[in-house]
């Protein structure tokens, strides 16, 4: 089975490629709000995933030269594609009840997932300063929540849940990374995702506009295109070294949620998206110097020191 790409050491063409990634994604996200009042979240979704898996077919058909559905772990690869499912689906249903910047900003707390998550899933020591980012990041989740108080809407939920859902993603890549093709990988996300919402979608269908195809389509393919660069832009650098560029994606929708929705980010969302944006700059550096120490362990130096 091919192994996954080597890594080369090109950091400013990986944080290039992951400033482009942003604008797809948060154009993505922008048009999945707008549709929202129109069309079911699991519809929406599900347009998304049709999109993705028709991108995805030539590596489904077999003797094609980008057939990539080799794998001897088929089971983590279906388990990791409805994680991505989860992740979308429960983001694109809070974008349908909150302000596109407030959900993108608790969407961030991923990362602090992550953490946890390692420890279980990867085996991971979690030292006492990863602890307190984490508790940091938080702590700016529950300032642009507010719960207890008027400010709070149930749908805050969604976000949280995509956000887990996300962080199982991570850590199930994490896991298929070295024997896995980035393809492959993409391509049984693709499939995992449309056979779920098959089953699902008809119990909401809701007749669309050709307008509303039109959006979902390009939904799917700037969507598609956001998470292939992100694959892409891992080949030229760290994540240590991308993830604070990937906050720029908040710029991104706060902006075009003023343009297109009219929406202004009150103060709290902003003072808790940068306890969140903080909190993830100081955990991206926590790996880039616990990355440094392994290396330095078994005698290399790393390239980005």
């Amino acid at each position: 089975m091919p192994k996954a790409s080597a890594h080369t050491d090109r950091p400013f063409k990986g944080i290039a490629l992951i400033l482009a990634s942003t604008v797809f994604l948060g154009l993505s996200d922008v048009t999945a709000k707008y549709l929202s009042s129109s069309l079911p979240s699991i519809e929406i979704t599900w347009i998304r995933f049709l999109v993705f898996a028709l991108i995805m077919s030539p590596a489904m058909i077999p003797g094609s030269p980008l057939y990539a559905l080799q794998t001897n772990r088929r089971r983590l690869q279906f388990m990791r594609g409805a994680a991505v499912l989860g992740s979308s689906l429960f983001f694109i249903t809070g974008l349908g009840f909150l302000p596109i910047a407030e959900a993108s900003a608790t969407g961030f707390v991923a990362p602090m997932f992550v953490t946890a998550l390692s420890i279980v899933f990867l085996n991971e020591v979690v030292g006492l300063r990863r602890w307190i980012a984490t508790g940091v990041g938080l702590f700016g989740v529950l300032i642009i929540l507010r719960p207890g108080t008027s400010a709070f809407h149930v749908a805050a939920i969604f976000p949280l849940v995509s956000a887990l859902c996300w962080a199982c993603t991570l850590i199930m890549t994490r896991m298929l990374s070295g024997t896995e093709r980035a393809i492959t990988t993409m391509t049984y996300s693709s499939i995992a995702g449309l056979l779920i919402l098959s089953v699902l979608v008809p119990f909401v269908w809701v007749a669309p506009t050709w307008q509303a195809i039109a959006f979902g389509v390009f939904i799917g393919v700037a969507s598609t295109a956001g998470q292939w660069i992100v694959v892409l832009a891992f080949r030229y650098a760290d994540a240590s070294v991308l993830a604070p560029f990937s906050y720029t994606q908040l710029i991104w929708v706060s902006l075009l949620g003023f343009l297109v929705f009219g929406e202004i980010p009150d103060k709290w969302t902003v003072v808790g998206a940068g306890f969140i944006v903080a909190s993830g700059l100081y955990t991206a550096h926590r790996e880039r110097v616990r990355r440094s120490q392994l290396l330095q362990a078994v005698g290399e130096t790393s390239p980005n020191a």
